[in-house]
């Protein structure tokens, strides 16, 4: 008899067998064919390409790693009471993770979970024997979505495994830290690649275009401190015109308006039904109460910092951060959390709340922000500014202690992607995670800056390293 144990390596799924020590990968369950018998008609290849943009819902998660980094360890927004391990969710909020977190090591798992799925399409895909655009326009799409995760994972944990080939057990063991450099130039490789391959606009909404690749190869190389080439590649998606601006902010909101004009790449949702990959980002950010039917789970509870950052009059503000509720009973309970995806017609399902709010990874105003950084130019920084009727750099009445282009671009880029899980990303980029948050109370460090290597990988292989300061 054979008899499935489950262990997460470094890298993927394992299956150790007793008696024979095969792996997972060498079977073939009876109701699911595996990758050696089902790779090979352009059906099959769409399926696996669909479930590889499922995983997004998982890395993009509001209570997912980017969430929790992006926005938790930064100054936006706290967490009271909560639901699940209370403990280990605060150690995020509070710089005290210990490698036995288990949201860190769940986040560790989603990743390389995710990264695996991607890897062997981009294997099977090579030698399969289908029509040459779908093949490389399929592989441009995964290339996408690996540098997507591995540029978080940098961002996150610092040096990590790079893999990219499905590995067996045997060989996971050999895949040790690769340096933060060496996987930024792999994800420039990667993305340099995946540009030649792409459209100009996706066919299916949600599925990556070049656009949405050259937005990352941006962000990469200004976190590598390039910003000549970051310029060249925002310049060119702004020169293309094919994006824009929504007249108004709050638009962007609207449950209604998906892959707007100012949407570069774009999470799909669908409400309205349990069977549908239904939005929960409202009920995850609600405060923890059942006031409207629901549980909220209290993720990402605004604080009064970054409503204090919103400049008087600036109606982003309005449109970002919900004041309170009121329940059945017309009992008004004041509290503040992110309002940006409030879906407040969805149906209550089994006391959840299918929601219908994409949710937009990379949009318009955040690429005129990144050029200003990169450039030194104020004109794309005003366009944001012009949208929202708040004075121009460089004009009477804006706010003189944004002083500096750099202090300007910190502040625009807080307020206008307040709560998009950018924050914590954005003050590491730049060089200014410590003195801002140490100011506030965070006991930051440089060696906090990153996540621990969680205890069971390195159980699981000795030779993997463990960060500073753990």
């Amino acid at each position: 008899m054979k008899k499935n144990i489950f262990i997460f390596t470094l890298i993927t799924l394992v299956a150790t067998l007793s008696g024979c020590k095969e792996s997972f990968l060498e079977l073939a369950p009876i109701s699911n064919p595996n990758a050696e018998n089902f790779y090979r008609t352009r059906s099959d290849f769409d399926l696996a390409v669909n479930a590889a943009y499922n995983t997004l819902y998982t890395v993009y998660h509001p209570q997912g790693p980017v969430s929790y980094t992006g926005e938790l360890m930064a100054d936006n927004v706290t967490i009271l009471n909560i639901s699940g391990n209370q403990a280990d969710k605060w150690q995020f909020r509070d710089y005290s993770l210990a490698p036995a977190n288990t949201m860190v090591y769940q986040f560790w798992q989603d990743f390389y979970k995710s990264l695996y799925n991607i890897n062997v399409i981009l294997s099977k895909i090579e030698t399969a024997d289908i029509d040459p655009a779908y093949k490389a326009q399929t592989q441009g799409e995964m290339l996408f979505l690996r540098s997507l995760y591995y540029y978080n994972m940098v961002q996150i944990w610092g040096d990590v495994p790079l893999v990219l080939t499905p590995l067996s057990a045997a060989e996971a063991y050999d895949i040790l830290r690769s340096p933060a450099a060496e996987i930024h130039a792999q994800i420039i490789k990667d993305l340099a690649d995946a540009k030649t391959k792409l459209p100009a606009t996706a066919a299916i909404a949600g599925r990556t275009t070049k656009s949405a690749a050259q937005m990352l190869l941006g962000k990469v190389y200004l976190l590598a401190g390039d910003k000549a080439n970051a310029t060249k590649e925002l310049k060119e998606i702004y020169d293309s015109k094919k994006f824009e601006l929504l007249h108004s902010y709050a638009a962007l909101w609207d449950v209604k308006n998906k892959n707007t004009k100012e949407s570069i790449f774009e999470i799909q949702y669908l409400g309205g039904a349990a069977t549908n990959p239904y939005s929960n980002y409202y009920l995850e950010f609600f405060p923890n109460s059942n006031a409207l039917g629901f549980y909220g789970a209290g993720m990402n509870q605004v604080v009064n910092d970054v409503l204090a950052e919103y400049e008087q009059g600036d109606t982003r503000r309005l449109a970002s951060v919900d004041t309170g509720y009121t329940d059945a009973k017309g009992v008004f309970t004041p509290a503040f959390f992110p309002k940006k995806w409030a879906d407040k017609t969805a149906p209550l399902i089994n006391q959840s709340i299918a929601a219908n709010n994409n949710f937009i990874v990379f949009r318009y105003a955040d690429l005129l922000l990144l050029l200003t950084e990169a450039t030194g130019d104020v004109t794309y920084l005003n366009e944001v500014r012009k949208r929202s009727n708040l004075p121009l750099y460089g004009a009477a009445g804006y706010p003189a202690k944004y002083n500096t282009v750099a202090l300007a671009v910190e502040h625009e880029r807080r307020v206008e992607l307040a709560f998009e899980f950018h924050r914590w990303f954005d003050l590491k980029r730049t060089g200014r995670a410590i003195p801002v948050l140490t100011q506030k109370g965070k006991p930051v460090t440089e060696a906090k800056l990153l996540l621990p290597i969680p205890n069971i990988v390195r159980d699981q292989n000795a030779k993997i390293t463990q960060n500073a300061g753990y």
